[in-house]
């Protein structure tokens, strides 16, 4: 979160499990629980927009593409993105 960018109050309830691993991983680095969130959710949030990116991207490719092969292995990968192994 950049400095300059005003902090909103959120509550939000997790379960006492996740809690406490995110309690352990502030502990070990040194910052506070509400910190090691917020540095979470970014993760995850800049994850998922990777993810969202590299789906068009393949889908871009396969309609680009010729090659028989290459579109089966691409409609593949689609399929596993969307619907998992």
């Amino acid at each position: 979160m950049a400095q300059s960018e005003k902090a909103t109050r959120l509550s939000v309830s997790i379960p006492a499990g996740i809690a406490k691993r995110v309690r352990a991983l502030a502990k070990n680095r040194r910052t506070s629980a509400n910190r090691a969130l917020v540095e979470l959710i970014e993760a995850g949030l800049e994850s998922k927009e990777a993810e969202k990116a590299r789906f068009f991207e393949l889908a871009n490719r396969l309609t680009e593409s010729t090659d028989p092969k290459e579109r089966r292995q691409l409609k593949k990968e689609l399929a596993r993105m969307t619907f998992g192994d």
